[in-house]
């Protein structure tokens, strides 16, 4: 009886919860906006078509060739295209969120929804950020999952080397109940972080039943993106069919040399499951390179076994190609690669990031906090286009809004601009598809993804002519071009090459 009371306690308060995050409704007839002139690209995958879009209420009401009625506000979109706005299904835009409510690096790429709560760390609880959201909007809208890493280490504490036990277990699936409870679209795992990497397949199926069993989904940073790769993506697959539940495997990549060309293997492996049942998806940034922390290179987490070191620098991210984007120790590193930290220490790069790293670790027992992050070259240009053509792949950025690498802010107009305009890779209507429709499906989300009646008005103007990423390494932050407006549950939140002032970003929870 108690657990009843508990439930239709939450149910209550996110009732009241939701209808705070829902537009009042005015007493006068809302004005409507009047889009016109533009190719629409509506979220499908199908053909574009000329037209306009009307709005009303942060709703699209009708598209089509449609007149101009008495009080229609008019934009004129100038021949380009409008097409749904760009769902982040990898963000990790939260962590500045707050500090910049105009989300100026995911708006000025046509993002106007993400989903956090990656590589199994979320906010804690999630009906607190929820309630933080409410008193501090912001411009994008924001879905999450719950993180498996946050949970356990709530659960486990500092002492997390070791499985879980069963009331353990219990203890977390009741967290993650009250995740669920309060919108989380189901679990994340960062299985080669800390403390998820401690975890067994079982203990991340029993969590992932407990998401099953409200209609949720599963998202993974997978067990190895290198040295087992293989086996975790049948690690994966396990967990989908015993816990009967969607799968998407987290910034596919193939970050190991023995790996490089395997693409059609790795697809072939997912499609085979796919054809038994299990639906199974990815998503992907373009990018050669990944960021993270030092240790995940290390999967035993022996930082003394030169001989791993080795076969990391040799085999997964070689010196000259990883350079330090934070190390607190010495924080002029910065900017710096292994090759050059190691000239400067008059030393060997295998030698050098055994001192680094020992350096970090103990900055972080004493600090409690991570002191050091890199970006790692491993991936190739012929698997990132394989991997982007699979039917079932979307577009991630994989960052954050004040990130070091260029993804934070270029990655959906990089694939707009070099994989569409300059390759021909993607016709323009399948790249749309995979920031839009494509995501949406995969993320469980109803009313977003797409241009039609009834559909939230989270859209973007752009040009398909000139649009193209310029963030790099060098300069992260620099915004994209060809991103002419973005409108978020119909309203402008980036236009003119600037945020605006405009917070209509809501929390889009779980739908029922």
């Amino acid at each position: 009886m108690k657990s009843i009371r508990a439930i239709l306690a939450w149910g209550l308060v996110l009732a009241m919860l939701s209808a705070c995050e829902t537009e009042p409704i005015p007493s006068a007839d809302p004005p409507t906006h009047l889009i016109r002139d533009v190719i629409i690209i509506d979220g499908t995958g199908e053909q574009r078509r000329e037209g306009a879009v009307r709005i009303r209420s942060g709703r699209i009401i009708e598209t089509g060739s449609l007149e101009i009625l008495p009080g229609d506000i008019v934009i004129d979109g100038g021949g380009q295209v409008l097409a749904p706005g760009f769902i982040d299904t990898h963000s990790h835009a939260d962590e500045e969120l707050f500090d910049q409510p105009g989300a100026l690096a995911a708006v000025s790429q046509g993002i106007t929804t993400i989903v956090i709560g990656q590589d199994g760390s979320s906010p804690f609880p999630l009906f607190d950020f929820r309630l933080q959201l409410l008193d501090n909007p912001v411009a994008i809208n924001v879905a999450a999952y719950s993180g498996h890493n946050t949970i356990r280490r709530h659960v486990l504490g500092e002492n997390y080397q070791h499985l879980a036990t069963e009331p353990e277990i219990a203890v977390m699936s009741q967290f993650l109940r009250e995740d669920m409870l309060a919108g989380a679209l189901g679990l994340a795992t960062g299985l080669e972080y800390d403390p998820g990497i401690y975890s067994s397949t079982q203990e991340v199926i029993a969590l992932a039943r407990v998401a099953s069993g409200f209609g949720g989904r599963y998202i993974s940073h997978v067990r190895s993106e290198d040295r087992w790769f293989l086996q975790a993506i049948d690690e994966i697959i396990e967990i989908a069919r015993e816990a009967d539940i969607p799968v998407q495997v987290s910034h596919i990549k193939l970050a190991m040399t023995s790996l490089w060309g395997r693409a059609g293997e790795i697809t072939g492996k997912m499609e085979k499951a796919r054809a038994a049942g299990i639906e199974i998806t990815a998503d992907i940034y373009p990018y050669e390179y990944w960021q993270s922390n030092m240790l995940v290179l290390l999967p035993e987490r022996d930082i003394t076994d030169r001989s791993e070191v080795e076969f990391a620098l040799s085999e997964i991210a070689p010196p000259d190609g990883m350079w330090f984007t934070q190390f607190d120790p010495q924080p002029e590193y910065v900017g710096k690669t292994l090759t050059a930290i190691a000239a400067l220490r008059g030393s060997d790069p295998v030698s050098v990031f055994m001192e680094l790293i020992a350096e970090s670790e103990a900055m972080r027992e004493e600090t409690g906090e991570g002191a050091d992050m890199i970006i790692g070259t491993s991936m190739k240009e012929d698997d990132i286009r394989n991997l982007l053509k699979w039917p079932h792949s979307n577009i991630c950025t994989d960052g954050s809004l004040a990130d070091l690498h260029p993804r934070g802010a270029g990655a959906f107009t990089r694939v707009l601009g070099r994989y569409v305009r300059e390759q021909g890779l993607l016709s323009l209507e399948e790249a749309v598809h995979k920031m839009t429709g494509l995501s949406a499906r995969h993320m469980g989300l109803e009313d977003r993804g797409f241009i039609r009646p009834g559909a939230a008005a989270d859209l973007v103007l752009f040009d398909p002519d000139i649009i193209i990423d310029r963030a790099t390494p060098e300069n992260p932050a620099a915004l994209s071009s060809g991103i002419s407006r973005v409108w978020v549950n119909g309203r402008v939140v980036y236009e003119n090459g600037s945020e605006t002032s405009q917070r209509p970003g809501r929390f889009i929870g779980r739908p029922d």
